[in-house]
């Protein structure tokens, strides 16, 4: 199994960038999908997550209004639209991937079956 996360870089306040997770979980339609993130010296915060229909969404405090979540079963990708990015959006970000359950808890990282490697996003001027 492997999850690739990939679309980081350096963007200055009030920019805007898109994450791009490709999973390799079969069936992708059976997982519900999330993205983390962790700052240094800090722990791993979640972000948002998409249920394996793709038709509800699920969003962390920090980021809702700001950040969208959307995915594409058929390829298999996941995608994280960042915008009005502020420098306290610097961070690693990671996707991840949870099997189908009854009464999953989105926001918990231990939930979550499979991680790819992160992706770093910086903002800054």
């Amino acid at each position: 199994v492997q999850l690739q996360a990939s679309g980081g870089g350096l963007v200055q306040p009030g920019g805007s960038l898109r994450l791009t997770c490709v999973a390799s979980v079969h069936p992708f339609s059976s997982y519900t999908m999330a993205w983390f993130r962790q700052a240094p010296g800090k722990e791993r915060e979640f972000v948002a997550a998409i249920t394996r229909s793709r038709g509800y969404t699920n969003y962390g405090d920090s980021v809702k209004g700001r950040f969208t979540i959307s995915g594409e079963n058929l390829k298999k990708t996941v995608y994280l639209q960042m915008n009005s990015l502020i420098p306290e959006d610097t961070a690693a970000y990671y996707c991840a991937a949870k099997y189908y359950s009854v009464g999953i808890k989105y926001r918990e990282a231990a939930t979550y079956d499979y991680w790819g490697q992160g992706t770093q996003v910086t903002v800054s001027s």
